[in-house]
């Protein structure tokens, strides 16, 4: 099948893995519908409450590339949410579980049934809680797929080592993605293309669990300076970051020294704790994995899925209610005067007395 095989360019000095010892497995999956808590309010970190779309259905114009900051969403995932709900009898495991920790970044997706049957699209993340794999496929193919349309996902990167580097972790990432990304070895460095550097004091919701091959880590936006100083809200779905002083090699930890690399999965949040996810892709000792910084270092430039939209600036949004709310009251003010503007030259006559006879 040629559409899943191992790609086979490879640039110049990309680290040599064990590609003959890997699997390739077909796992299945169904388009999963959007989901909300019993109450549909969030309470957000500024203490507001707000209705707003999050996890799950099919996001028709939110795609890998696009911004994830500032949207009025939280938690929203761009693209196709699938996930498999079958549970076997017994205590052998369950195919949720099998779906979320096999599929890998940058893996072929290809749906089965419906209007859409035979489309190709990639995965692009994994998001823990509700254990949701995402899937970009194109927007003309977007608007046709279906609720419950059945998606088979060819997993392969399970189990992947760097050759030259055994004291860096690999997880979650495709052999595609590997090669096109512009990962490089350098005597005992891996020098990684990213977008962003992000302090790992600022990582919230998924630190502390103990397996980093399911899932995500949220990184929290409610620090207006730090996010200015790392340029936090330029974020995009797809962006390749690196978190620093973050080891998330049997479980998500704070650690000095360590370095880990990841890849921006779903967008920002208004809840304490929560905002844009990461799912990891390295981890390991600083010296030894060296983040570069490159703007085009983005899933949708390195996998060809579309034209990267410019990183540009967004508010998130408890911010940008916030100062949506500080000019109401300029605004209300202005409507009197507003209203004696337009009536001006406009002589009001007083309602005629009714004349009555006793």
């Amino acid at each position: 099948m040629n559409s899943v095989q191992f790609p086979r360019r490879q640039r110049a000095g990309a680290p040599r893995i064990n590609q003959q010892d890997l699997v390739l497995v077909a796992i299945g999956a169904r388009i999963a519908d959007a989901l909300m808590q019993p109450t549909p309010y969030r309470i957000g970190q500024d203490g507001g409450l707000r209705v707003l779309p999050g996890t799950g259905g099919i996001v028709i114009n939110q795609r890998i590339g696009d911004r994830c900051v500032g949207l009025a969403a939280d938690h929203v995932e761009p693209g196709v949410a699938v996930r498999n709900d079958y549970q076997p009898g017994g205590t052998r495991g369950n195919a949720s579980a099998g779906l979320t920790a096999l599929a890998c970044i940058g893996n072929v997706a290809v749906v089965l049934d419906g209007p859409c049957a035979g489309r190709r699209g990639y995965v692009t993340g994994k998001h823990g809680g509700v254990d949701h794999v995402l899937i970009d496929f194109p927007t003309a193919v977007l608007r046709r797929l279906e609720i419950g349309n059945r998606v088979q996902i060819y997993a392969c990167g399970v189990g992947m080592r760097l050759l030259q580097h055994p004291e860096i972790a690999i997880m979650n990432c495709s052999v595609r993605l590997l090669r096109r990304w512009g990962v490089r070895s350098e005597a005992d460095r891996l020098i990684v293309p990213v977008t962003h550097l992000i302090p790992a004091a600022i990582m919230g919701s998924g630190l502390g669990r103990n397996n980093s091959y399911l899932g995500d880590c949220d990184v929290q936006l409610f620090d207006p300076e730090i996010v200015r100083r790392f340029q936090l809200d330029r974020l995009r779905f797809g962006d390749l970051v690196a978190i620093v002083d973050a080891d998330h090699r049997f479980g998500r930890s704070f650690r000095t020294g360590a370095m880990t690399i990841g890849i921006v999965i779903h967008s920002d949040s208004t809840v304490s704790g929560h905002g844009p996810g990461v799912t990891t892709l390295l981890t390991g000792e600083a010296r030894h994995l060296v983040p570069l910084r490159d703007p085009r270092a983005n899933l949708a430039e390195i996998l060809g899925i579309r034209r990267l939209p410019p990183a540009r600036p967004y508010m998130p949004l408890p911010r940008k209610d916030r100062a949506w709310t500080l000019g109401a009251p300029a605004r209300t003010a202005q409507t009197p005067r507003m209203w004696g503007t337009a009536m001006r030259g406009v002589r009001l006559q007083p309602p005629r007395r009714r004349v009555t006879t006793g």
